[in-house]
């Protein structure tokens, strides 16, 4: 399952960069650790969309492992 996670976080990760590089041209992976540099990022509704969607597989592993390990 551990996997599974890690799978959807770094497609999620490729399509954030896709959506990001299509608002701020030449925007690499290392710029989406603080959008909030880039203006149009942060006021940009699909791009917050596709991060929240990051964050919340994030969290989701995190919880998985978490129990994982308490079983």
């Amino acid at each position: 399952m551990e996997s599974v996670f890690d799978d959807l976080i770094r497609f999620q990760k490729k399509r954030l960069l896709v959506c990001a590089q299509r608002i701020v041209p030449g925007i690499i992976e290392d710029d989406l650790l603080q959008p909030n540099d880039f203006p149009n990022l942060e006021l940009h509704p699909h791009f917050r969309y596709e991060e929240g969607v990051l964050e919340g597989l994030l969290t989701a592993r995190m919880a998985y492992l978490s129990l994982a390990q308490s079983s």
